[in-house]
Order: structure tokens, then C-alpha cells, then sequence
């Protein structure tokens, strides 16, 4: 089945209602099966005009996940079967008022055993969210902290690849790993100036055999 009826299907368990189903294209196109479901449910969500309500789900699901080892157990542990984890996530659903498409992505993903990926659907939401409020998600990793003024020297200087509508949603990460320098990520462009790359460059030069 082609890609494109793959996904007119999924939508179409996703939606709560008999719109048409002809996919919403969304603001930027996230590849992989992460993609995939989030591409789809944004469709949906947009249909039923409940984008920010999923997000807000979304959000507090994925809190959820990282802070209650319960919930974490239940989304990721393989030998609790599919159509419990189905039925408790209907509970859920209903139990914490979760909009009917939130709903509809969790039933789908424990039929489907893919619970496991929902971190990573969430995070794809969330890109396209970002990109629906013309916000550009922008992750730099570096060896040491910013300070204030290193941080607004770099969202200065990130700005020059936005367009004039956009604005930049910044995220700042430690890695002391890299040693210095660091990594950019802004939108889909990805840029690795870090110290360490450096190194494992001419290491890998100097260990060619001659």
C-alpha cells in the first residue's frame, strides 16, 4: 500500500469525526514512523480544530511518562499484553478528560504495539506545533553552560536563518563531552563545530593506513 494510503487510514482512526479524509498537510514534514503518527494526528487535531488541546495532552502525557514509573511500565514494558494495555489506557483516557484524538493515538498505538515510540511522536508533535505558531525549534549543545550574554549573542546569530514571520524557541544543553565548541540544531539544518568532532576527524586521518 502506498505511503499515502497508509496514512489517509490512520488518520481516518485517529479523527472523531466523519470529516473528509484527505490528509491536512502539516507546517513541516517530520519523516520516520514517529513522523508518520504525528503527521497524521496532526490531521486529525486540525479537523476537529483541537491542535492545542492534543498538545496540551500530549505534554502532560509525556510528564507523566518521565515522572510516574507506572505509567512508564504500562506504555513500555512488552510482556503486558496489547489489548490490556489498550483497555487501562481507555481508563485513562477517560479518567483524565484526554481529548477524543489523544485518545484514539493511544488506543491505535496499543493495538499496534508501539507504545514505546510515544515519546518520540510526542517530541514530532511538538516540532510541528512549533512550526504551526512559526516558531523554530533550535537545540545547541555545549561543553560548558551559557551565560546570559552568550546566549543572546547566539539567538542573534541564529536569527539570520529565520524568516521574517518566525521567531526561535531555544533549548541550551551541557555535554561536557565535546570538550568545546558546540552543536546546533535549528529546524531541520545540523551543524557539529564541537572540539571532540575535531579531534575524532584528524584521529581517524592520522590512523588511516598509509
Amino acid at each position: 500500500m502506498a505511503a499515502s494510503g497508509k496514512l489517509s487510514i490512520l488518520t481516518r482512526h485517529l479523527s472523531t469525526s466523519s470529516v473528509s479524509t484527505q490528509l491536512v498537510k502539516p507546517p513541516i514534514q517530520i519523516f520516520g514512523l514517529e513522523g508518520r503518527y504525528a503527521c497524521a494526528l496532526y490531521s486529525a487535531a486540525s479537523k476537529n480544530k483541537v491542535l492545542d488541546a492534543v498538545e496540551k495532552d500530549l505534554k502532560n502525557l509525556q510528564q507523566q511518562m518521565r515522572a510516574d514509573p507506572k505509567v512508564r511500565e504500562l506504555l513500555i514494558n512488552p510482556t503486558i499484553k496489547r489489548n490490556l494495555k489498550a483497555s487501562a489506557l481507555k481508563d485513562v483516557s477517560t479518567k483524565a478528560k484526554l481529548n477524543a484524538a489523544t485518545g484514539n493515538l493511544l488506543s491505535l498505538l496499543a493495538e499496534n504495539g508501539r507504545l514505546k515510540r510515544l515519546d518520540g511522536i510526542i517530541n514530532a508533535y511538538s516540532l510541528i506545533m512549533a512550526a504551526e505558531r512559526g516558531e523554530v525549534v533550535c537545540e545547541v549543545v555545549t561543553a560548558k553552560q551559557l551565560d546570559d550574554s552568550q546566549r543572546k549573542q547566539l539567538e542573534s546569530a541564529l536569527k539570520a536563518f529565520l524568516k521574517p514571520n518566525q521567531t526561535i524557541q531555544l533549548t541550551a544543553k551541557v555535554d561536557p563531552s565535546l570538550i568545546g565548541g558546540m552543536v546546533v540544531s535549528i529546524g531541520d539544518k545540523y551543524v557539529d563545530m564541537s572540539v571532540a568532532s575535531k579531534i575524532k576527524k584528524y584521529t581517524d586521518i592520522i590512523t588511516v593506513p598509509i
